[in-house]
């Protein structure tokens, strides 16, 4: 719209040049005294290069001023980022050296009382026996030979005697020295948090205070840089009237004089709207004013008796004891049947002594049922109470195994859980971290979006002033005047005589206003969004800060809340470990106990089997024995349990 308006005045002027060059043939010859206007315009054009030396000179060292704090500001920003990554190594370093330190603190806290109370073999077994000589052994400030000592007490190689205090005493005092180190390096902390806070604080009220410095030194140079445009036109243009006025001596020596002002009014007015148009129009389409508009315009039966002969009683006494001695044959030797059967055999001997042999041998063989039966019921009883107690040892390693396999899945468990809270943790770190970053860019961007919003409304305004100088002098707004500025230099004309009648020329100049007016309203809507812009910008800010307020504050609690399970769970692990130990120190101490209970049943077994499985065979044998025995006696004592009388045999056997 401005070029339009740009070659619109061009043409009108080309238009009223052809009248005037006509009528300055009717001139040739008119002219008049010009020389006032020509040493005027003369003074001013040097006072003008004066101001413009004095105007460049001021931009360089708004540039330098630019440069400098620039620099500074980047400076200071990466003096935060450098103190940053240091703060966040030393506080890694912290965490590490805190939680070691805690770990080994609670392991001498069980030490200790360990040793003390002559549990030293326990605990040399457990994880923090464990931690305990890895720290002894990389960490702990100590002599060589204590060191050596110590380990070879961790390794259960040397023999300690609690009464002689010596290992307890090098514990207490690494426990001393360590929580001592641990407190040092907690107070080393907060000073070291406290420091980076200062200087955080410092440097971030240094980086405020240099933005603000070149938000200034932007606006101070985009108002110098009107003015050195301002003042170069305004040299051009008197250096124009200069060379018109000069060039008006020579052609204006008549009546022309008043026509010339007339003309020189119009091309100055012509002069003024196109400078007007062209320095908006330059305003507008700077390569720095193009580039900050795109960032910011979008957005489980009986017998009878019968006498017999000696002989036939001991054929028949000798034959019951053959057959108690057969029966008994599976049951080992019996040396005193074989000699009475033996006795019985011979025919020297009487049957007393035999009689009195048997009576020995029942008496005995009553002996042996007795000392069976009372052997039997030891077994027995023996058998039963080991069962029982085999029984009751089973269910103790069943309830061991079944406690052991349930403490080494919940020690799994927590082992999970902790390495879950863990890798939770640094994940919440990370996105704590990454989340702070954003946050800088985001806020790095609303800064720059207000920079550059604020400039581009400048621009905006400084264009529309500058239309309003020639189309609404009433609303053009002068800057300040802090020094001797530019100067307005007119032309003065001399008392000309008045040429002949002229021939007909131009008309009264009339501006563009109604084409103004359309250009001042589009940039006042121009400047209308980029406020709209400013306001969303700071709304979004404002919620995108709250929100990430609102992320470090529950981000803190989580981490608080998850550092503090992590540390129970990893209490509860030791102690479920302990726990763990400790049953299968009593699962082995009951399968020892249950192996002697099974060899002992093996020995019963060994001792009452044979027993037990002929017990009854031996007792209906040694019942037959006896009956034979006594069947024996009777027939030797003259007893006969035969069917018939021994008269009676006879007399069959003579017949």
């Amino acid at each position: 719209m401005l070029q339009e308006m740009q070659v619109k005045v061009t043409e009108e002027g080309e238009k009223e040049k052809a009248l005037f060059d006509k009528f300055m043939c009717y001139c040739k010859t008119a002219g008049g005294d010009l020389e006032a206007s020509i040493k005027e315009g003369t003074a001013k054009i040097a006072s003008l290069e004066e101001l413009l030396k004095s105007g460049k000179e001021k931009m360089e060292q708004l540039n330098a001023d630019l440069k400098e704090h620039e620099a500074s500001r980047t400076e200071a920003k990466e003096a935060m980022a450098s103190a940053t990554a240091i703060r966040e190594k030393e506080a890694a370093a912290f965490a590490k050296f805190s939680e070691d330190s805690k770990t080994n603190l609670g392991a001498l806290a069980k030490a200790i009382p360990a040793i003390e109370g002559g549990m030293a073999g326990a605990f040399l077994q457990t994880t923090e026996a464990s931690n305990l000589k890895r720290f002894a052994m990389e960490k702990a400030d100590i002599s060589d030979e204590t060191r050596q000592y110590v380990l070879e007490f961790l390794s259960g190689k040397g023999e300690y005697a609690p009464q002689s205090g010596q290992i307890v005493g090098i514990l207490k005092q690494m426990e001393d020295e360590m929580s001592k180190a641990l407190e040092e390096a907690e107070t080393a902390e907060a000073e070291a948090i406290k420091s980076y806070d200062a200087l955080m604080a410092a440097k971030e009220k240094e980086v405020e205070t240099l933005n603000a410095q070149i938000e200034e030194k932007l606006t101070r140079k985009g108002e110098l840089g009107v003015e050195l445009a301002g003042g170069l036109n305004e040299l051009e243009d008197t250096e124009t009237s200069v060379a018109e006025d000069k060039k008006f001596i020579a052609e204006l020596e008549t009546g022309c004089a008043t026509k010339e002002k007339e003309w020189a009014e119009v091309c100055k007015t012509r002069q003024e709207e196109l400078v007007a148009l062209a320095e908006t129009i330059k305003i507008l389409n700077d390569d720095d004013a193009l580039e900050l508009f795109k960032k910011t315009l979008p957005s489980a039966a009986s017998f009878l008796q019968v006498k017999e002969s000696a002989q036939s009683l001991r054929k028949r006494a000798l034959s019951a004891i053959r057959e108690a001695v057969n029966s008994r044959a599976h049951l080992g030797a019996q040396p005193q049947l074989d000699l009475i059967a033996l006795v019985l055999s011979g025919k020297s001997r009487g049957f007393e002594k035999v009689i009195g042999m048997i009576d020995e041998m029942v008496a005995n063989l009553k002996k042996e049922q007795a000392d069976d039966e009372a052997k039997k019921e030891y077994c027995d009883k023996e058998f039963d109470t080991s069962e029982d107690e085999k029984k009751q040892l089973d269910l103790k390693v069943s309830d061991s195994a079944t406690a052991i396999e349930e403490l080494e899945g919940s020690i799994a468990t927590l082992t999970e859980e902790i390495a879950a809270l863990e890798a939770g943790i640094k994940a919440l770190d990370k996105s704590v971290t990454e989340a702070t970053e954003i946050r800088k860019e985001e806020n790095a961007d609303y800064k720059e979006l207000k920079q550059s919003d604020t400039a581009a409304k400048e621009i905006l305004a400084m264009a529309k002033n500058r239309l309003n100088k020639f189309y609404n002098p009433k609303l053009y707004k002068p800057p300040p005047i802090e020094e001797p500025t530019f100067v307005q230099i007119t032309s003065h004309a001399t008392n000309r005589v008045a040429p002949p009648p002229p021939p007909e020329t131009f008309g009264p100049y009339t501006k563009k206003t109604e084409e103004s007016t359309g250009v001042i309203a589009m940039i006042d809507l121009l400047v209308k969004d980029l406020d709209k812009e400013l306001q969303e910008a700071a709304v979004m800010e404002e919620d995108a800060q709250k929100e990430y307020e609102e992320m470090m504050a529950e981000s803190a609690t989580k981490r608080a809340d998850d550092s503090k399970a992590m540390s129970d769970k990893t209490a509860l692990k030791a102690s479920e470990e302990e726990a763990l130990m400790t049953e299968e120190e009593t699962k082995a101490a009951t399968e020892k106990e249950l192996m002697q209970t099974l060899e002992y049943i093996h020995a019963l077994h060994g001792e009452c089997d044979w027993l037990l499985k002929y017990y009854d065979a031996r007792a209906e044998a040694r019942a037959g024995e006896i009956d034979a025995l006594g069947k024996a006696k009777a027939v030797l004592s003259g007893a006969d349990y035969s069917l018939l009388q021994t008269a009676s045999l006879r007399g069959f056997h003579k017949s």
